[in-house]
């Protein structure tokens, strides 16, 4: 089927009985086909956003690399081009926008889409913010669902509306639409006073430093996605990580009955794209991030 539906979209799939998880039946047909499914629900959070993508270069997940840049032979379904940054640099960017896109993806062995904050026709207005709970390694699953809920609380008080987002690894990303009018460092400025607010007044359970070293027993809040040319994981993207696992939009009411981050794999993921949207009101809420709301957690 993966391979049909390739051809569908004039993508060349070559070898598509090739295992891309050791241990599995997944294959690069598999993931065509995965992608088919999913594509109505991923591509508009997707489409038309500068891309990081990660590929795996043995088929054993052990020698995977972040591209960010065309390379020689690549298929035309992703795109490439220019922008300018707020730096006055000018970027090498690569997007997609259809369902094309994504299978040559499969194609060129990608098992992650990282996407930017921002559409590449408009790159200095984020158009989304994610606060990516990162825990100690000793932490379980319970400890960093609370810290979604209570993240989302605060975010509440401010008024701004969130959804959470399995990251198909250890943690959940807290993602909060916004219209695009504050740029970059302004939402990277707010999601750092946010991050180190909750490590003062809980440092029990937060801390906003990376070092894996202070995170001992704690959840490391990850603003550092926030600024420009920084990405996250792509809603429903898989992870090339081993049991072939995806990053799943879920529902608040959903949360607690989840009871890890990697609980989907692509079987999984495909069933339930076919249900209706977990993120309802995802991309109708129409919120901003004011001066009042940054100058609150200042």
């Amino acid at each position: 089927m993966g391979k049909e539906i390739a051809v569908a979209v004039g993508v060349k799939l070559t070898h598509p009985d090739k295992v891309m998880y050791p241990g599995t039946k997944v294959t690069k047909a598999t993931l065509a086909a995965y992608y088919a499914v999913v594509a109505e629900k991923m591509l508009p959070h997707i489409r038309d956003r500068p891309l990081s993508l990660v590929r795996d270069t043995d088929g054993d997940l052990q020698q995977t690399f972040f591209q960010k840049h065309r390379l020689p032979g690549m298929p035309k379904a992703i795109h490439d081009g220019h922008l300018a940054k707020m730096s006055g640099k000018e970027s090498r960017i690569l997007w997609v926008s259809d369902l094309a896109g994504l299978i040559a993806g499969v194609q060129m062995n990608v098992l992650e889409f990282h996407i930017w904050g921002s559409l590449r026709q408009q790159p200095d207005l984020p158009h989304r913010m994610i606060f990516d709970i990162d825990p100690d390694e000793g932490l379980g699953f319970t400890a960093v669902k609370q810290a979604a809920f209570d993240i989302r609380g605060i975010l509440e008080a401010l008024g701004l509306q969130s959804w959470p987002l399995l990251s198909g690894g250890k943690g959940v990303h807290v993602v909060v639409p916004l219209v695009p009018e504050a740029d970059w460092d302004e939402v990277k400025s707010f999601c750092q006073d946010f991050a180190e607010l909750l490590a003062r007044t809980d440092p029990s359970r937060f801390v906003a430093n990376m070092s894996k070293a202070k995170r001992k027993g704690r959840m490391f809040l990850d603003y550092l996605r926030n600024g420009q040319g920084s990405t996250a994981i792509c809603p429903w993207s898989t992870r090339a990580r081993a049991g072939a696992g995806c990053a799943v939009p879920v529902s608040w009411e959903e949360l607690p009955s989840c009871e890890s981050a990697n609980g989907f794999d692509v079987f999984a993921a495909a069933a339930r794209a076919q249900l209706p949207e977990a993120w309802e009101g995802y991309f109708e809420v129409e919120q901003t991030l004011t001066e009042r709301i940054r100058h609150v957690v200042r």
